[in-house]
């Protein structure tokens, strides 16, 4: 007797530990990561609309081609699976769906109200739910975006809507796949968002109303994410919330723990052996969770976090492993040393940010440029540094050069400026009789070559 209720005691605490500290917050993360998908990417696409320049020269010039913008509506509508999108314009008082001109908002009319709200505010988008008077009146979810001229004048409002329906859906599809109570609340603690064929959601819209949670809840919305229990109704609930800033709600997961040990409970009346095979199924499962997070730290102590890329302890990895083939199979390989011209330039007049942007946009086009076989690295600062397989130092120049014109016919665009990129490359192929460093070194010996003659250019060694 003492040994099972020691046992059931164990697993009891056990199981109650991994929902709090594993299960719920694994869920959380994998519910928001799903919301990105699902509801953010909306946000972003009425930011993109409200910062669409053909859209903002298009109100600027007096909203002469009414069809370029209903097409416009409509592709949005159409490619990113909206419900609907709009444009209301600050000037002429249009309202504008995909299907032309919906309506003129007034300030007497109450249905037009969020409009006058969204232009008081000071926050760049609302979140607001509404009757859509464009579809017969359906309840939606709007992203309402503020839209300004480049010199900061207010133009109106773009934005686009998602049905209450849809949204439920996809509530449900949570609750479905993770086994969880899910629902949004807001920064006031009402409850915007839940299934509504759940029974264990909250029955009460205002969650100040919910005994147990209401003495938490200003502590749960102020820490904005963290790990919760509370009390209701003779039952005990352990509760993880995730602030999700894109949408301004929180996202409230929630499991009833007397459900979740119901199977412990059970666990109490079996024999030893039972336990055994639970503490065992426990270990493994944590030894599957340490083996995932180890994999995770491999992965950060591998990968440059700006630009994605190998970095240059990972490179010294792949190559010692290539240099072991390299023995068996003698085929040529090439390195190309790559630097960003004038970087501190770029730096010190428009900002690290900018300087960020740049080296990002390199290491994109290096990776879109590149063969399969080829690995591209972040060597430090602004060089980058390329290992060609299987690769001829002609044919490592003409890569090079394509590469370098490549960047040179990018640009990074800030506010109203173009930045023009251009890069030195130094290329040396690999002799046999030398090493790995003093390959690099010759490759940064015709770097420094194609620097001295002008840079904008590729040099070999």
């Amino acid at each position: 007797m003492a040994i099972t209720f020691s046992s059931y005691w164990v697993s009891r605490q056990a199981v109650r530990s991994a929902i709090v500290d594993q299960e719920l917050p694994l869920a959380a993360s994998n519910i928001y990561a799903e919301i990105q998908k699902d509801f953010v990417r909306h946000v972003q696409l009425a930011s993109t609309m409200a910062n669409n320049t053909f859209l903002r020269d298009w109100m600027l010039h007096g909203e002469r081609d009414v069809a370029a913008l209903t097409k416009y509506l409509r592709e949005v509508k159409g490619r990113y699976g909206a419900f609907t999108s709009f444009v209301v314009s600050e000037r002429t008082a249009n309202y504008y769906t995909g299907e032309g001109i919906l309506k003129k908002i007034s300030p007497q009319e109450p249905r037009d109200r969020w409009y006058y709200r969204v232009r008081g505010m000071q926050v760049p988008y609302e979140i607001s739910d509404d009757p859509d008077m464009a579809h017969k009146d359906a309840m939606t979810i709007f992203i309402n975006y503020r839209m300004h001229d480049p010199q900061g004048h207010y133009l109106g409002v773009a934005g686009v809507g998602i049905t209450f329906d849809a949204v439920h859906r996809i509530v449900a599809d949570y609750q479905k796949r993770y086994q969880r109570t899910v629902y949004f609340v807001d920064a006031q603690g009402r409850m915007v968002l839940a299934d509504a064929n759940n029974r264990n959601a909250p029955q009460q819209t205002n969650l100040s109303d919910r005994p147990g949670l209401a003495r938490q809840l200003s502590t749960i919305l102020a820490g904005k994410s963290g790990s919760y229990d509370y009390h209701y109704a003779n039952r005990h609930y352990l509760l993880n919330v995730h602030y999700i800033p894109e949408l301004q709600w929180y996202l409230f997961v929630e499991k009833d723990e007397s459900e979740a040990l119901s199977s412990v409970h059970r666990a109490l009346y079996v024999n030893l052996l039972i336990c055994s095979v639970v503490m065992v199924v426990v270990l493994s499962l944590a030894h599957l969770i340490v083996k995932h997070y180890q994999r995770n730290m491999e992965l950060l102590a591998t990968t440059d976090e700006l630009t994605g890329l190998l970095n240059r302890r990972a490179f010294f990895l792949v190559m010692e492993r290539h240099m072991v083939n390299y023995q068996r199979d003698a085929k040529p390989f090439c390195l190309l040393l790559i630097d960003i011209d004038h970087f501190k330039t770029i730096n010190d007049r428009y900002g690290h940010d900018v300087g960020d942007q740049v080296l990002r946009l390199v290491a994109e086009l290096l990776r879109n440029s590149l063969r399969r076989s080829d690995i591209a690295v972040r060597w430090g600062g602004e060089e980058f540094l390329v290992f060609l397989q299987g690769c001829e130092i002609a044919d490592a120049m003409q890569m090079a050069d394509a590469l370098r014109l490549a960047v040179e016919q990018a640009s990074l665009k800030v506010g109203d400026l173009n930045i023009q990129l251009t890069l030195s490359v130094g290329v040396s192929g690999y002799a046999d009789d030398e090493s790995t460093d003093a390959c690099i070194q010759r490759a940064d010996m015709a770097l420094y070559e194609a620097k001295k003659t002008g840079r904008n250019r590729v040099c070999s060694a």
